[in-house]
């Protein structure tokens, strides 16, 4: 089964000066949905939409699908 990377949306992130806790306190991100994302879990594809209008870019910014173990 596919899993998510997300890689990618902490290299956009660094790109554009972002920091974690920017998603907090500009998206009221909750740090549970944080924590799903740094540990490459699956979140709902709202929270993906949410965070490419955010940082202006498309969803291949944000994550990648890898094959899993």
């Amino acid at each position: 089964m596919y899993k998510p990377d997300y890689k990618p949306l902490w290299v956009t992130m660094a790109m554009k000066d972002k920091k974690k806790n920017d998603l907090r306190k500009d998206l009221g991100m909750s740090s549970s949905t944080i924590s799903k994302m740094v540990n490459n879990q699956f979140v709902a594809m709202s929270v993906i939409a949410q965070l490419c209008d955010y940082l202006s870019c498309n969803i291949e910014e944000v994550v990648q699908m890898k094959p899993g173990e």
